[in-house]
């Protein structure tokens, strides 16, 4: 059974991080703070030392190696964030390090933990394997395995993260941030729940899983941690299909709720988050913002929505701000079946012009399946202003007779 972290021990590791780990700043919120009807406050992890919030668990957990473990060497897998952390505690500490990382994992996450100095090892197609093979390195070599999440060091240093939510915003209400394996939430939890205690109140917890990766809420109805068959999700930082047993613990007993949000509602995150607040966040680092964007959380009191990393590949930030605008409204690409006699396009052009509609791009071709000899195909992407306005688009488009087929982003 696992011994929940005492405020005195998560405020010394707080003490032994001073100098490695930098005080994120808290920022409010005005947009969030409307939708949600409460006053919303971001906690700026993503500005952290090497983008998110593993830095913290990782040279907590080296830190406690004794000096003979130290001269094994560690080994870790991961898709970035715990990568990154484990290999920069390990350079700082002078410790040996391996990284396992899969096949296809993004250039700038593997060029930083690189970079750190680690020798990085790419295998597998996911993180599981990578996982796998770096405990069989461990086994093999004596090299000591740095878990990601289940380990109660890696819970201790997590949670100094919430040793500052509550120093930064000391009338806190509610928090709000991810859950992938679980150490962040369970150290956060913990550790924010203890400061209220002092001071005689309580604070709410809310936790948020990709719904393509939501392990913890049938794994708290079975009362133990439960594997799951997990889909892709652009969340791949929480992607992760069975919660780990040291931190699973703390979070039945100390984390209020559990809800779930799609990949498009955390498109829609990054892009509001680009838009309002002007920072970059990874999908993973976005999923509390997008539980207020998407009804999942009531207003009860000051908010903060932890950003928990910012590391993400700007080919796949192109993507998910073109899926974001989409799932906004904002976006729309059609496919339009016209007759093959001149004048079509233009009349569409005008009536496109009419309600407002700019029209970004154009394919205009005779070639496709199904098509009669007498047709072309004209497709369109079309910068709208919202959900309203893009039904009014293609409302417009039938009206005059045409039948607009939505192509799926």
């Amino acid at each position: 059974m696992t011994t929940v972290p005492t405020l005195a021990e998560f405020t010394a590791a707080a003490q032994s991080l001073d100098g490695v780990i930098s005080h994120t700043p808290a920022l409010p919120s005005r947009a969030l703070s409307e939708t949600l009807g409460a006053p919303v406050v971001l906690k700026m992890e993503n500005l952290q030392n090497t983008g998110s919030f593993k830095i913290r668990g990782a040279t907590y957990r080296l830190a406690q190696l004794t000096a003979e473990e130290r001269s094994r060497g560690v080994v870790a897998a991961s898709a970035g964030n715990h990568a990154q952390g484990v290999a920069l505690a390990a350079q700082a500490l002078g410790i040996p390090a391996t990284i396992f990382m899969p096949l296809g994992v993004p250039v700038p996450k593997l060029l930083a933990t690189r970079g750190y100095g680690a020798e990085v090892v790419l295998e597998g197609e996911t993180v599981a394997t990578s996982l796998r093979l770096a405990a069989e390195f461990s086994e093999r070599t004596g090299a000591v395995l740095i878990h990601p999440f289940d380990h109660r060091d890696i819970v201790i240093g997590q949670g100094t993260l919430g040793l500052e939510v509550f120093e930064d915003v000391p009338d806190v209400d509610t928090v709000l941030m991810g859950i992938g394996g679980g150490g962040l939430i369970a150290g956060v939890a913990a550790a924010v729940k203890a400061s209220a205690a002092r001071e005689g109140r309580t604070v709410r917890v809310i936790g948020v899983q990709a719904e393509n990766a939501a392990a913890m809420p049938p794994s708290l109805d079975a009362g133990h941690p439960v594997e799951i068959h997990t889909q892709p999700t652009i969340a791949d930082g929480i992607l992760v299909g069975r919660p780990g047993g040291v931190p699973f613990e703390i979070i039945r007993d100390h984390v209020d709720e559990v809800v779930t949000v799609s990949d498009d509602d955390i498109a829609r995150a990054l892009l509001v988050l680009l838009e309002q607040a002007k920072v970059v966040v990874e999908p993973a680092g976005a999923v509390g913002v997008a539980a207020i964007l998407a009804g999942k959380v009531r207003a009860t009191g000051k908010t903060v929505a932890i950003l928990s990393g910012g590391n993400i590949d700007p080919l796949l930030l192109q993507r998910v701000v073109a899926h974001g605008l989409a799932a906004a409204g904002r976006y729309l690409t059609v496919r339009i079946p016209l007759p093959d006699r001149p004048g079509q396009l233009a009349r569409v052009s005008d009536l496109l012009a009419q309600v407002g509609a700019n029209v970004m791009e154009v394919l205009h071709t005779r070639h496709g399946q199904g098509m009669q000899i007498s047709e072309v195909i004209l497709q369109m992407s079309i910068e709208t202003r919202g959900v309203e306005h893009a039904r009014l688009t293609l409302d417009t488009l039938r009206d005059a007779g045409y039948e607009p087929i939505v192509v799926p982003d």
